[in-house]
């Protein structure tokens, strides 16, 4: 960070997100992943109440693939430090910019610099990207799952099918507390399926995602070479999976990224 200092209210060791090693895997640069370098804040946009869009210009990215992640590291002017694992949000290009998209963790030491004190021509320091399990490169059809802001790695995968036009199919659930709480609202199209879990508008069901959505969506695949992507919460993960095994679908392509 710059001369902003973060609020030391994070105690407990951080633990990365649970990731599976299964076929598939894709090879990540080690020393990409092992480099820290310097990222300049160039712009915040806000999504819901408690989320919003931070863009970051980082001159040396070597690029990624949607899905992957980094770790963002801020640094206090005593030397104290603190470092998160976020998943980036914007499609690969060749811009010089990544961006990420927060929620704002009640207490989050960084998620709160982020939202509290972070000003554009804030500086960070970023490592990435990483892991090679729950990228998509585009090639093959994909089912998305997520669930509040599990839907930041699915979404890079959708700016991605449109940026480049992509013909393999691909599709996305994505469940939210209510209209207001869902991410991306304004770029969701006909690829997505909203559901809402608290509240919804006039005449759309309140529940969680069920069967039925699940197997409506992959009625639509006419190619078994699609893989399922989910992300979201520990009991989220556990649903969604259990839904897409109940449906058929096999365990190997299932891919799933769980936080909390």
């Amino acid at each position: 960070m710059t001369d902003r200092t973060a609020v030391r209210t994070f105690t407990p060791p951080f633990t990365p997100p649970t990731r599976f090693a299964v076929p598939g895997r894709i090879a990540v640069s080690g020393e990409a992943a092992t480099a820290w370098q310097t990222a300049t804040l160039t712009g915040i946009r806000r999504e819901t109440p408690r989320a919003a869009t931070f863009r970051l210009a980082v001159p040396r990215w070597a690029g990624h693939l949607p899905g992957q992640h980094l770790m963002v590291r801020l640094t206090a002017a005593d030397g104290y430090t603190a470092q998160r694992h976020y998943s980036i949000a914007s499609a690969p290009d060749d811009s010089g910019h990544i961006e990420l998209t927060l929620d704002h963790v009640p207490g989050g030491e960084v998620s709160g610099w982020f939202h509290t004190v972070a000003r554009p021509g804030d500086t960070v320091e970023v490592r990435g990207p990483l892991s090679g399990f729950f990228a998509w490169p585009g090639d093959r059809p994909a089912l998305l799952l997520g669930a509040g802001s599990g839907v930041v790695p699915l979404m890079s995968m959708v700016r991605h099918h449109r940026a480049c036009g992509l013909a393999v199919p691909l599709r996305m659930l994505v469940s939210a507390r209510s209209p207001e709480e869902l991410i991306y609202a304004r770029e969701l199209g006909a690829e997505t399926t909203p559901v809402f879990t608290r509240s919804a508008p006039a005449g759309v069901p309140v529940g969680r995602i069920t069967a039925v959505h699940v197997v409506s969506l992959l009625g639509e695949q006419s190619d078994d070479g699609w893989e399922a992507y989910v992300c979201g919460s520990n009991g989220f993960a556990e649903h969604a999976s259990r839904l897409l095994v109940a449906a058929g679908r096999p365990v190997d392509r299932i891919r799933v990224e769980r936080f909390g």
